[in-house]
Formats: structure tokens, sequence, C-alpha cells
């Protein structure tokens, strides 16, 4: 068996185990696991059942990073994306109006986008387009989405007066003091490097919460796995054929491939992938299997999935072949039987979660260059749109917009690559067909 893997994934050009490559995909999983939980969470709140969406995440992850895997032979895992999921959920059916089922389809079209783009190697062409300025400010605007959805999730924050629309929320009430206490035991563990630091301090919260009666306990851990039915092949593909429907087209469109991109950009240079160019080979295989990935989940009833961040550190555990992300694959299918229990974790629990995620998606700050004017202009756009009109879509548009306008008035507008002035015009068309309300 051993001889055989090591054939069909190259283990020994990879210069790595067996044994290696299984720790790897096991401290991968873990570090991602949360996503198991966090996901169908968020989702709900569109009105997507819990537990069919619980079922479509786990078999997203499984079809993606097994593709990653066997396809690809790259050591990443796929998953819903963060951000995205709450870009639909709160923008998408709250805000904007539409229903899930909508939301579904303009994923499957994205999905369907990405592969043909991918086919014809495009996609790396207009990724190219996008200035670095703008993917880091796209990573702390998301992160500060996602905090905030977090603190109103465990009533941190709270809606307002008027005056002011947000405010404070009972912070001494004992579900907030519980949310503190699973932030802060994601902090401790994180500070000591705990590999699971995020899963450990949900499922540590979750259990607390059940033992003072704060959440109900579930009535049985394991169970089959849930049915899809509610979900499968529910997407709506006529809300496409509006014009007041192309931003939300537009923004899922976008933030999958930039996120897939710098993910995988990310982690290969990690793990000593990249050439002297700074390019990963054969990078159009892991493109792949991101797009397909986007395609399957619309499909089963789940949203946008691409490469995972958390893959990092799977490759520091030493992973550098496919046999990792299989390996966390067939993590994922035990999760199936996990239903009963993931299900009932109650926001007190994921909602540190959102918070901590959306603290780590800040890092990328640092490498804005605040000394040009150029350069933050754009990047506070992003950032402080994304976050305080609740609205991912605009933030990233305005960015696109912001971008050639400043470089246009400075003189610099040869720094803006032909590409980036499709994006710029399909951003003008954002705004003026948005379905503001």
């Amino acid at each position: 068996m051993a001889s055989r893997l090591n054939h069909f994934f190259g283990l020994s050009s990879h210069q790595t185990t067996v044994r290696r490559e299984v720790v790897a995909g096991l401290t991968t999983f873990f570090t991602m696991a949360y996503i198991v939980a966090v996901n169908p969470a968020i989702l709900k709140t569109a009105g997507i059942p819990a537990e069919a969406s619980l079922t479509a995440t786990i078999l997203t992850a499984i079809f993606g990073t097994l593709l990653m895997g066997l396809y690809a032979n790259r050591p990443f895992a796929i998953a819903p994306y963060m951000g995205e999921n709450a870009f639909i959920a709160f923008t998408v059916v709250h805000v904007l109006g539409y229903t899930w089922q909508s939301a579904l389809g303009a994923v499957f079209v994205a999905g369907v986008l990405f592969i043909l783009l991918t086919l014809f190697r495009l996609r790396q062409w207009v990724v190219d387009a996008i200035p670095a300025t703008l993917r880091y400010s796209y990573a702390v605007g998301i992160g500060l989405f996602l905090a905030f959805i977090g603190l109103n999730e465990t009533g941190i924050v709270a809606l307002g007066s008027p005056g002011a629309p947000v405010r404070a929320g009972h912070l001494t009430s004992a579900s907030v003091l519980l949310a503190i206490f699973g932030f802060l035991l994601m902090t401790v563990l994180s500070i000591r490097r705990f590999p699971a630091a995020i899963l450990t301090g949900v499922l540590a919260t979750t259990l607390l919460a059940f033992a003072t009666r704060l959440a109900p306990a579930p009535t049985a851990w394991v169970g089959r796995p849930p049915s899809l039915q509610p979900v499968l092949f529910q997407l709506d593909l006529h809300s496409l054929f509006t014009w007041g429907f192309f931003p939300v087209v537009l923004t899922i469109f976008v933030m999958s491939f930039v996120d897939t991109m710098g993910t995988l950009i990310g982690v290969s240079a990690r793990a000593g992938f990249l050439d002297k160019d700074g390019n990963l080979p054969q990078i159009e295989r892991p493109m792949m299997a991101d797009a397909l990935a986007t395609t399957f989940a619309a499909l089963v009833g789940t949203t946008t999935s691409g490469a995972y961040i958390e893959s990092a550190t799977g490759v520091e555990a030493g992973g550098r072949s496919g046999l990792t992300a299989v390996t966390t694959a067939l993590c994922f299918a035990c999760t199936l039987f996990f239903a009963p229990f993931i299900s009932t974790i109650p926001p007190q629990a994921y909602g540190p979660a959102l918070v901590f995620v959306g603290l780590l998606m800040l890092t990328p700050i640092t490498r804005i260059p605040f000394d040009d004017l150029t350069e933050l202009v754009p990047a506070f756009g992003v950032i402080t749109l994304m976050a305080f009109t609740y609205n991912v879509g605009i933030g990233m548009t305005a960015g696109f917009v912001l971008y050639p306008f400043c470089k246009l008035v400075s003189g610099r507008v040869r720094e803006v690559r032909p590409a980036l002035w499709v994006l710029t015009g399909l951003s003008l068309l954002f705004f003026v067909f948005y379905p503001y309300t």
C-alpha cells in the first residue's frame, strides 16, 4: 500500500512520507473543522434548512478536497468560504431581499464562469490585474465584516437607537459572558500555538453551554447523516435575468477568484511550490478543483467554496502532496455522523469563531502602503464600506472604481492593467443597477 501511495502521489519527489502526509492532513482538518458548524449556522439565518445545509457543507468539503488531492495532487483543503457565506445570508437575502435559492443560482453561475475562465486560462489574467493593495484590503474588510456578524450573533453588540445604529449588548448576561469566554479561550490556545484552537474553543464553549443549560443539549450525539433533499438542486436561475441581480453575481464572482488565488499563492509560497518567478506550476489544476467545487456546492445547497488558508497548518506539519488533502477529506466524511451534536452548537460558541477568524484576517493591513494615497484611498474605501454598509460587494466594487481614478488623477494611469478597466466598468454597472432599498 505504501509503495502505491508513493507512486501515485509522488511522495519521494516531494521528499515526504505516508506518515507525515497523514499527520498533515489531520492537522489541516482540525484547524478548519469549525466550518462544519459555522457555515450551516450562518446560512440558517437566510432560511436554508440547517441540517440539510450541514450535509451539503460536508459533502462539498469532501468533493472539493478529494479533487484537490487526487487531481491536482496538492495539500490544500477545500470547503465553503467564510465571507461569501455571510454575504449570501446577510446581504443578498436579508438586505437585498432575494431568496436563498436565487443566491445559490448566482453561486452556480459563478462556478460555471470559473470553469470556463480556467479552461481558457483567462482567470489568471483577471486576477493578476487586481492590485496587491486591493487584495490585502479585501481580506481586512471581510475580516471586519465577519467580526461584526459574530459580535452581533453573540449579543456583544446590539442594535441601537436611531441616533446610534449600534450599542453594547448586555455584557454581564450569562450568554454574553459565555461568548466572551469562548473568544478568550481561542485566544489563549492560539497564543500557546495549539493546532486546533478555534475548533477546541467552539467545542468547549458548546459543552459549557449544555452544562449551564444556556443551550439545549442534543438528544443524540451521533446518527445518520441528515437528508440533503431540502436543498439539493434547489437553485433558482430566474433572478439571473434581471439587472438588479447583476451586483450579486459580480460580487460572488470576484470574491471567489480573489480568495482562491490569494490562498493558493500564499500557501504554495510557504510550501516551496512556487517557481523562481513566483508562479505556481500547473496552477490550472487546483484552480479547476476550486471551480468544480463551487459549482458542486451550489447544486447540493451551499455557498461558494475554495482552497482554505488553514491548509497552511498542514503544510507546516510537512504536507507536500495530495495525500494530505485526501486524509483531510476522509476526516470530513466522518463528521457526517455527528450531525445531531453539530446542529445544536449555539451562537455563543460559533459566534466567537467568527470574531476570531475576522481578527486573523486583519494581518494583511500591514502590507498596505499608507504613505501612498493612490493606494491608501482605494484600500480605505474597500475596508470601510464592506464593514459599514454591511455589504462586501459595495466595498469590493468601490475599490475597483477608486483605484484607477486615483492613478488617473496622479498621472500614474500606466499602473492600471487592461483587465482592471474591465472590472471598473462592471463595477460602475454594479452601482447603477444596485437594488437600493
